[in-house]
């Protein structure tokens, strides 16, 4: 009976490990698509939502549950512009409280992306050194 219990406490633990691992992936990917958003806005924010989820890469119906969630944290407000190219009038602005969350998320981004960027030269070195330099180069030179 105490074998079976520390497995089922070893399962629950490798279970709640993975349930972390996938929110804390979930919630990066979804900061990440915050920033994006923000980042396009501040720059253009009188472009459709249909322009916006074309440069993003994302469905209109995503981008409008990201916007939604944005204007709900008070990130990003809706305004009316008469001189809007957008067919609709109005246009989407960062408010200060939007400003400020993605300079925060910026430097969260830019931290995130140098660790990726450290694990990937880890990793092409590794690949290196397990195919041999001299293949690796001419991979590189197929490859230009």
């Amino acid at each position: 009976m105490a074998v079976a219990c520390q497995k089922h406490i070893q399962t629950h633990t490798v279970q709640r490990k993975l349930v972390n691992f996938m929110t804390s992936r979930q919630a990066k990917l979804q900061e990440d698509t915050y920033f994006r958003v923000m980042r396009i806005l501040q720059e253009n924010p009188d472009l459709t939502q249909r322009e916006l989820a074309e440069k993003l890469g994302i469905s209109v119906g995503g981008l409008n549950y990201c916007l939604k969630a944005l204007m709900e944290k008070g990130l990003v407000k809706m305004k009316n512009f008469a001189t809007s190219k957008n067919k609709f009038g109005y246009v989407y602005v960062l408010t200060p409280t939007g400003m400020a969350e993605k300079a925060a998320i910026t430097h969260r981004f830019l931290l995130r992306k140098m660790d990726e960027y450290e694990a990937l030269k880890a990793e092409i070195e590794a690949l290196k050194a397990e195919v041999g330099d001299d293949e690796a180069d001419g991979l590189r030179k197929v490859g230009q």
